[in-house]
């Protein structure tokens, strides 16, 4: 009898290294496979499962919706959608409006015609968008434009809109490219995910936002991982007070089902016009019911209090583990529930401990090849916290004499 990783091989198309572990179910803050083994998960489907496995709300917004109706084409009013919107809207620019995809990667391509949108509207003589050296927006063709990441956008077909990559955190390369070039946009995540967890600081992001003002340049945030409650607030940006013109969101909002957008402030809301843009199945009417009982759990049973009180406790664990072991960590960056532990390790020894971590019955995920990033659920407990601190500890301290650490 094959495995399910024979079958895997054998009939679905090879575009991710997967873990050799074959899901069973999942509950709470634990995935079991299929042979009963369990493993406590600390990246919660890259950052989409914000209130763990099965959660009460999700179930009882799943079986609702799930008696009413499951899909009705975007042709029709739809009140879950309608419902999230406003509350989405409320919760960051207090007005605005909402367009809703299936996928962060729909949400970055949306971003794109918009921006296209306004600068047929504003006839400024601007063009493209700037990024990040590192960021990661997406892997379709116009998203993939937008990634900054050779592995990742390789030498497929790209669109001829101007791209203008910038190192993180450079104020003055930033102001030379924008005072140069004029880009229509400036397009950034908070804090880099795929790109190795990297905060970007404050003064930046203030900078960015001082020269879309005078310069007349759209202001985007990219908080599909960022957002949702992860960082500790609503949105990341919400930690320094800016105001962005449009947020991407996606991953967590869905509850553990397929949806993304944007949220457009005022002054941008109204440059889609019917035929613009769409797509068969956003907004989905279950996805955006257990939407709204993301937003319940975080906003109104105090769990966005809940998870920053237990992520400041891995927080602390993680700073004294490398106080007592300099030779294999060199830091911590993020901020909330999304961190990224930086190793003075190679790949293959990062390899390894996700290995030995795997069979001890803990989750993590690895990005830029020697940073180990957690995404937990917000409903981390400190117990928890506690068995991966020492699990990882133990770890090390087995496996360290015989490391070869740059």
């Amino acid at each position: 009898m094959q495995t399910w990783q024979q079958l895997d091989q054998a009939y679905i198309m090879s575009t991710v290294s997967r873990y050799p572990i074959a899901i069973g179910k999942a509950e709470g803050n634990y995935l079991y496979d299929t042979e009963g083994k369990r493993y406590l998960d600390l990246f919660t489907g890259l950052a989409v499962n914000t209130l763990g496995h099965s959660h009460p709300r999700i179930l009882e917004a799943l079986e609702e919706q799930g008696r009413r109706f499951l899909h009705i084409s975007n042709l029709f009013l739809n009140p879950p959608a309608i419902r999230l919107a406003e509350r989405l809207v409320k919760h960051t620019f207090g007005q605005g409006k909402v367009y809703f995809s299936n996928s962060g990667a729909e949400a970055t391509e949306a971003a794109v015609k918009l921006v296209h949108k306004w600068i047929q509207r504003e006839q400024h003589g601007r063009q493209g968008i700037v990024v990040l050296k590192n960021s990661f927006h997406g892997r379709t063709l116009g998203a993939l434009r937008l990634t900054r990441q050779p592995g990742v956008y390789q030498d497929f077909p790209q669109p001829d809109f101007p791209v203008f990559e910038v190192e993180p955190n450079q104020i003055d390369s930033l102001m030379e490219v924008c005072r140069t070039h004029r880009p229509a946009a400036i397009l950034v995540e908070p804090i880099l995910g795929a790109g190795g967890v990297v905060s970007l600081e404050r003064a930046y992001l203030e900078t960015i936002e001082q020269l879309c003002k005078e310069e007349q340049m759209l202001f985007l945030v990219d908080e599909i991982q960022t957002g949702i409650g992860r960082t500790g607030k609503l949105f990341a940006y919400q930690h320094f007070a800016l105001s962005p013109d449009v947020i991407l969101f996606a991953k967590g909002i869905g509850g553990g089902l397929p949806l993304g957008g944007l949220i457009a402030s005022a002054h941008v809301a109204d440059l889609f016009q019917p035929g613009d843009h769409g797509t068969t199945f956003a907004p989905s009417p279950l996805s955006a019911a257990l939407g709204n009982a993301v937003l319940d759990v975080l906003l109104e049973d105090g769990l966005l209090e809940q998870g920053r009180q237990v992520a400041d406790a891995l927080w602390e664990e993680l700073h004294r583990l490398q106080q007592a072991h300099p030779r294999v960590f060199k830091g911590v960056d993020g901020r909330g529930m999304m961190l990224g532990i930086r190793t003075h390790l190679s790949a293959e020894q990062v390899k390894r401990l996700q290995s030995e971590l795997l069979e001890a019955g803990i989750l993590v995920n690895v990005t830029a090849k020697t940073v180990v990033r957690l995404l937990p659920p917000l409903t981390l407990t400190r117990a928890e916290v506690t068995f991966f601190i020492e699990t990882l500890e133990r770890l090390i301290t087995q496996m360290e004499p015989a490391w070869e650490v740059n």
